[in-house]
C-alpha cells in the first residue's frame, strides 16, 4: 500500500456530463465524507434533510441552494453551511461544481 502524498486540482477531479449530476468521493470515513460534484445546467437535488451539518464550497459556476424555504445564490469561491435537520435543495444556475463536506461527529 502506497503512502504517496499527492496534490490535486479540485476542478480537475470530476468532469461535467450532459444532463447529469456526477459525484466522486474523495474521503469516506466513519466521522465524515468529502465528495466533489459536477452538475450540468438545470440539474439539481430535490428537497431533503440530512442528520448532520453539511458544508458546500462552490468550485465553478453558481447554484441556487434553498434552505428551509429561503433561496440563496452561491458562486465559485463561496461556501455555505446547510444545518442538520433543515430541508434543503440545490439547482444548478448553469454548470457548476461543488465540494461537499459532511461531518458526522
Amino acid at each position: 500500500m502506497s503512502n504517496e502524498v499527492k496534490t490535486h486540482v479540485l476542478n480537475d477531479l470530476i468532469a461535467y456530463q450532459e444532463d447529469a449530476v456526477v459525484s466522486r468521493t474523495i474521503i469516506d470515513k466513519k466521522i465524515g465524507t468529502v465528495t466533489v460534484f459536477a452538475f450540468d445546467d438545470g440539474q439539481g437535488l430535490s428537497e431533503h434533510t440530512a442528520p448532520f451539518d453539511a458544508m458546500v464550497q462552490v468550485l465553478d459556476g453558481e447554484v441556487e441552494i434553498t434552505i428551509s424555504g429561503a433561496p440563496r445564490t452561491v458562486k465559485a469561491g463561496e461556501l455555505i453551511i446547510m444545518p442538520a435537520g433543515e430541508p434543503h435543495s440545490l439547482k444548478a444556475l448553469g454548470r457548476f461544481k461543488m465540494l461537499l463536506t459532511m461531518i458526522r461527529a
